[in-house]
This record gives C-alpha cells, structure tokens and sequence, in this order.
C-alpha cells in the first residue's frame, strides 16, 4: 500500500518492480547498440554499407523514443501492465521475423520498426511505475535501473558474435528474440498499486493521476473527480510544454541524442576495420558496459546526495559535458589500445547521462506530468537520434 501522502512506498514489491524495470531498461538501450556485432555480416549479405546498417539501430531508438506519445495514451487508458506484455510479443516478433528477411528494408521494417515499437511499449511503462513505487529512494533507484543498459550490454555485445558465429546472422535474430520474450515477464510483475481505502478519494493526487482506475473501479474514481480540471483526464497532456525548464531540457537533449549514441553503433565496424580480431572488436562494447555498470548507480546515489539533489541539473550539464569531451579528445585513436582507453571513459561519462537524465526531467515536470512529458520528450528525441547514426556512417 502506498504512502498516504507520498503515493510511493519507497521499498516492498517496489524491489520487484525494480528488477522488471532494470531487465526493460537493458534491452532497451542495449539492444541496439549491440545488434551492431551483425552489421559486417548484413553489409556482405545484402551488399551495403556502414549508413544502411546503422539505419537498423537508429530506427530502433527512433521508434523507442518517437512512439513515446503513443505509450502515454496507451498506459493513461489500459495501464501499464496489458501495454508491456503486448511491447513483449512485439519485440520479440520483430526479431523473429527479421530472421527470414531477404533484404536490407526487410530488417529496417521487422527488427527496426516492430521490434523497436515494442521495446517502447515496454520501457515507458516501467519507468512509470518505478516513479510510482520510489519516491525519496527514487535517485537511488534510477541508477539501479538504469545499469541495466550496461550490463546487458555487456552480455549481449559478446553473446551476439558467439551467435553469430555458430548460427549465422539468421539463428542469432531468431534465438535474440526468443530472449525478448522475458519482456512480457518483466511486463507481468507490474503491479499497480492500490489504496488502502476503495474510494478513489483515499489516494494521493499525483497517484491518481500516473494510475489508471482499476477495472470496475472506473465508475467511482469519474464520480469523485467530476469537480476537477477537465485537463487532468487528458490521454496527452501537451500543458506540460509551458514550462520553460522543459523546454530547455528538450533543446538540450536534441542536440546530445545526435551524437550521443554514434560511437556504440559505429565502433564494432570501426574497430574491425582498423584490423582488430571480430572478437576482440564486440568486447570493445563489453568494456564500455562493464565501467558503465558501476557508474551508473554510483552517479544515483550521489544524486540522492542532500547538497546534489537541489543541484541536479548542473551534475546532469558537467556529464553530458564529460561525455562530449571524451567523443572529441579521442576522435583520432585506430589503435587497440587506444580505443580500449576511450571505451573506459565513455563507458564512465556515458553512464552518468544515462542515471542523471530521467531524475532531472522528473524533477522539472513532478510525478504528474512525468507520463505525458516523457512521451513528448521521446518523440523529440527521435528525430535526432534517427538522424545521427546514419549520417555518421555516411561521413
């Protein structure tokens, strides 16, 4: 049962929730990062090159990010749980279908358009109810979450070259889907939180509005809140834009997404084209994640910090300025060791972004407005982050 007053009760099957959102989380942002150790294997497939390919991973977060209002809508009318469990059967439908392609568009429209439209089907949803079951912890449990993305990244980056290397290309997209299929149980133990009194009327306001009604609750939660704002029982609340913290927080994010997730989708190729064994280049993304790991909840708990947290936006501002000057300080390294050092530190800056963002956008818009902001944010984003990566492989 939730807080009286807080909504969140900062522990409990909070925990689970927890888990189902760092299990999300990994295959979210790792999985299209590491679907890149199959690119040399698709360019000589389908005779194309290093912009094509990257096109698989770009439309893979494009659709993460763009199909956001789409979650919003549907978690503010279905809830969060029936809206993963279809992210999962989408996702890995994606990839299992993508196993039978013939061409390079083929792969663009099941592994990028359907597999990426059920992962963000999946990892709106669980941030959603991670912000609902965490509160005060809520720093801390950010960052745990968010080291999901390196350590499967971790996992995934090297188990896709073993695949790919026994089975082909084909038999590792078909047993890659088969592991996004835990989508659904991650999805499943989603539990929606309940009041300790039936009436709608005993929870909090910010509840009320991140929860849909439970069935054959409908009726009493319409009846309790005909005396409120019409706006609150928007699908999409496009209100939120009038806050000038978001609107900075948008620009902001635009410019990064860009070049923010470039190196992880190129460096693969990059790194076996410098002449470094197949191997050795998918263990390259093995390093990033593994410094991103440790990174990412230990930036969550000095976010906690008392003296940090009013000042969130400034430790988000030095990452993303620490990521961008390991990208340009490094941009001239062809050697093995060489780009073994920029993983460390990208891995390092890379995962202080990734704990700090989501902390600083809840933190501009509050818990209420965090669902509609998040979909409008991710839509944003897209457009950048399906421009970056392919023009990056073109130049």
């Amino acid at each position: 049962y939730p807080h009286p007053e807080l909504g969140a009760p900062d522990g409990g099957w909070g925990w689970i929730v927890l888990l189902g959102c760092f299990v999300i989380t990994g295959f979210s942002y790792a999985f299209p990062k590491a679907i890149s150790v199959y690119f040399k294997e698709l360019m000589k497939e389908f005779d194309c090159g290093y912009s094509d390919t990257a096109w698989i991973s770009s439309i893979i977060l494009a659709m993460l990010y763009g199909s956001g209002p789409i979650s919003s809508i549907m978690v503010n009318k279905f809830g969060c749980r029936p809206v993963m469990l279809v992210g999962g059967f989408l996702a890995s439908g994606g990839m299992i279908i993508a196993s039978f392609s013939t061409n390079i568009i083929q792969v663009y429209l099941t592994a990028g358009v359907i597999t990426g439209l059920g992962l963000a089907l999946n990892f709106q949803p669980s941030l959603i109810m991670l912000g609902s079951y965490f509160d005060k912890r809520r720093p801390l449990a950010n960052g745990l979450a968010a080291a999901g993305s390196p350590v499967f990244l971790s996992a995934l980056s090297p188990l896709g070259q073993l695949l790919l290397n026994h089975y082909g290309w084909k038999g590792g997209f078909l047993i890659t889907g088969g592991l996004l299929l835990n989508c659904c149980a991650c999805g499943a133990i989603m539990r929606p939180l309940k009041c300790k009194e039936r009436k709608a009327i005993a929870c909090s306001q910010e509840l009320k509005e991140m929860l849909p009604p439970e069935a054959g609750q409908e009726n009493i939660v319409r009846e309790n809140n005909n005396d409120k704002k019409p706006s609150k029982n928007k699908l999409l609340d496009f209100s939120v834009l009038t806050d000038l913290g978001l609107i900075i927080y948008i620009i902001a994010k635009f410019i990064v997404v860009l070049g923010l997730f470039v190196p992880t989708i190129l460096l693969v190729n990059y790194a076996k084209d410098q002449g470094v064994p197949d191997q050795d280049a998918a263990f390259l993304l093995s390093i990033i994640g593994f410094i991103d790991i440790f990174a990412r909840p230990t930036c969550g708990i000095v976010a906690g910090l008392k003296w940090i947290r009013p000042k969130m936006s400034y430790f988000f501002s030095l990452a993303l300025l620490f990521n961008g000057l390991t990208d340009v300080c490094s941009a001239t390294n062809t050697d093995y060791k060489g780009l073994v050092i920029f993983c460390v530190f990208f891995g390092l800056s890379y995962g202080m972004v990734g704990a700090l963002q989501f902390e600083v956008l809840m933190g501009i818009v509050g818990k209420s407005g965090f669902s509609s902001a998040l979909g409008l944010v991710l839509l944003i984003e897209a457009v950048a982050v399906l421009i970056g990566p392919p023009s990056a492989g073109e130049l």
